[in-house]
């Protein structure tokens, strides 16, 4: 991992764009879309959206959530290994897109017809993430390689093209790579937080580009959450401030988001047909954490299943070390389920956002854009030329 390469590289590439060419896509009033086949959906990702494939995975009990209470809201007749009392994110949107229940990549005797989830709690953009202990993005993309394999076998080649070009990839990973970086004191010599966050979307930038070579053309990104505020880093805060959340730990999230917005709109002259819906879940979440009672919540900073304060020390379920875990009496009235993951509540609320909310939480496509039957999307002229503003004040590291 060079992390001088990457950044020189990076450099290069921003050099390289130009700015100008926002001004032809003003002139562009639609994008014709095809849909001769079902709309699959793939996604990549961590424990955000992992659907069981670490049941399959030698791992530790905190990368695991296949046994109770995960699960309890009894949506699924037993844990399924999602980080949920129930369902999570790309549970909502496939059911919104009418898609039956994506399955994840290790499940034996799969479906792979309507898409694969690949995603694996604990994972990075990094391979140095959890090495050993999750499945990285880079290896998610040579599992998707092995089903567009064994979709072409089924299908043939020329419909395995359609349905992965008009499939729809959603992709949300990098919160394990931040955590670790912060947990790391020997990576925070070896890279400035500025380095290390070029290098994680350096490495994101790569994977979009091998998932367009294979034929993607529609992304959905899902930003990072406010780190800081989940409620194990709330409880390792070593500067309590007002908020109490570790700031520190937010303010790479926002870094990330920032950066990534910074690239998403200047790939599509480089990318032929790239099409990006990018949801801000930073400010989205960080409302309903200092404002639960707007949103139907009464408690926007502890756990509702773990120990110790905010309930952030990561007991849930008593598998780990410390076997003794509290577990609240309503769930829908949290925010965070665990000491890292929300509660179904929130990924059904953001699931809708995502799906067809407002341009200031999804741009400039919504999901349901994507999934559409109809021939035509058509987005206005501010959504296509998306200036890469910030999440929260200027850009920064």
């Amino acid at each position: 991992m060079d992390c001088s390469f990457v950044c020189i590289t990076l450099i290069q590439f921003i050099a390289s764009m130009s700015f100008s060419k926002s001004q032809s896509l003003i002139n562009e009033t639609n994008t014709s879309t095809t849909t001769t086949t079902t709309k699959a959906f793939f996604i990549f990702g961590d424990s955000s959206v992992d659907s069981g494939n670490n049941n399959y995975i030698n791992t530790i009990p905190e990368n695991k959530a296949d046994y109770k209470p995960y699960g309890q809201n009894g949506f699924f007749q037993k844990p399924t290994g999602r980080f949920s009392d129930g369902r999570v994110i790309v549970d909502f949107i496939a059911e919104y897109a009418k898609l039956p229940q994506i399955p994840p990549f290790l499940q034996p005797n799969a479906d792979y017809s309507n898409g694969v989830n690949f995603a694996s709690g604990g994972a990075g953009v990094l391979a140095e993430t959890n090495q050993g202990l999750a499945i990285d993005l880079q290896t998610q993309l040579s599992h998707f390689e092995e089903v567009r394999k064994s979709l072409s076998e089924k299908l043939g080649e020329k419909k395995t093209k359609e349905l992965i070009s008009e499939a729809i990839y959603f992709i949300s990973i990098g919160s394990n790579d931040y955590m670790g970086y912060l947990g790391n004191p020997k990576m925070q010599e070896s890279y400035n937080t500025e380095q290390y966050v070029w290098m994680v979307i350096g490495n994101l930038i790569r994977a979009i580009q091998t998932l367009h070579e294979k034929g993607a053309r529609k992304f959905g990104f899902l930003g990072l959450c406010p780190l800081g505020c989940l409620p194990a880093l709330r409880a390792l805060n070593p500067v309590a401030n007002k908020s109490g959340c570790f700031e520190a730990a937010s303010a790479l999230a926002l870094a990330h988001n920032n950066a990534l917005k910074l690239f998403l709109p200047n790939l599509k002259p480089y990318l032929e047909g790239f099409m990006y819906s990018y949801s801000s879940f930073y400010n989205w979440l960080r409302d309903r954490i200092d404002n639960p009672t707007k949103y139907g919540f009464k408690d926007g900073v502890n756990a509702c299943c773990g120990s110790g304060p905010y309930g952030g020390v990561f007991t849930c379920g008593g598998t780990k070390k410390v076997e003794e875990f509290s577990l609240c009496d309503n769930v829908e009235y949290h925010v965070w389920w665990d000491s890292f993951h929300p509660t179904e509540k929130i990924h059904e609320q953001f699931a809708k956002e995502m799906w067809n909310g407002s341009p200031c939480s999804v741009r400039p496509y919504t999901l349901e854009d994507f999934f559409s039957k109809n021939e035509m999307i058509k987005p206005t002229i501010s959504n296509v030329v998306d200036s890469p503003k910030t999440e929260h004040g200027q850009f920064h590291y």
